[in-house]
């Protein structure tokens, strides 16, 4: 795709989980950015072996695109222990996963995104990146309120007074669905990134990476396992309607 070349002169720090949807926004900056840089969190998750993921999805993209190759910078990841030992969730515990008061489900941490989003600009800062791209999405997703396109604006506000800066917070996936997800990654590096991104990445909860599925490993249940299901079906019916 043709981009601008004030885009291809900069870098961009992306938030990669090792999930579809940061693999995927991994791809869109590879895509956009001379340099890209990635981020991860351990913050005790119980779903930790999305980490183990991530270098060879970095490996995948970089096998299979030489321009992407050449772009993709350092990887950092930051020990957020402390978030996880402050959350009572079904996401840094063994809980059983369920609706919460308020109609939430139990597997939001509060504040994630927030505090991710803050250390990120502290890292961007020091590496002198201006572009941070996050996979947040609030068309297509549980319901966390610090997914929704308000509440990462309102970050970026507070990010540039507060750090004096001009940082520029990316959301390509704010607007669209999983399945429309799985099309972007079409879009950008063909079957071979869909696939790449189908068996090396991780989005199910509870950590299960025994059964491989159609749509990718996961326990099948679990409401990050139903998203990414649905999801692939509704895309795999648009690329063969016939079948």
């Amino acid at each position: 795709m043709p981009l601008p070349t004030q885009a291809q002169n900069e870098a961009a720090l992306v938030l990669f989980s090792g999930g579809q949807d940061s693999a995927t926004c991994l791809a869109w900056a590879l895509a956009r950015f001379g340099r890209v840089e990635t981020l991860g969190f351990d913050y005790g998750q119980r779903h930790a072996i999305e980490l183990a993921c991530r270098a060879t999805l970095r490996a995948g993209l970089q096998a299979q695109n030489r321009t992407w190759s050449d772009r993709l910078g350092m990887d950092h990841t930051l020990n957020l222990a402390a978030l996880g030992e402050i959350s009572d969730t079904a996401l840094t515990s063994e809980a059983e996963i369920a609706m919460a008061e308020g109609g939430l489900p139990n597997t939001f941490v509060p504040g994630r995104n927030i505090i991710f989003l803050n250390f990120a600009a502290a890292l961007a800062a020091r590496r002198g990146i201006r572009h941070i791209v996050t996979g947040v999405c609030e068309t297509d997703y549980s319901g966390y309120p610090d997914c929704r396109d308000d509440t990462i604006k309102a970050v970026q506000v507070a990010l540039n007074l507060g750090m004096e800066s001009r940082f520029v917070v990316h959301t390509p996936l704010m607007w669209i669905n999983k399945a429309e997800t799985w099309q972007l990654a079409e879009e950008l590096g063909g079957q071979k990134l869909v696939s790449l991104i189908n068996q090396e990445s991780h989005t199910c909860y509870m950590g299960e990476r025994g059964t491989m599925h159609p749509w990718g490993h996961g326990c099948g249940h679990c409401p990050a396992c139903d998203l990414r299901r649905n999801g692939w079906e509704e895309y795999q019916a648009k690329v063969t309607p016939n079948a």
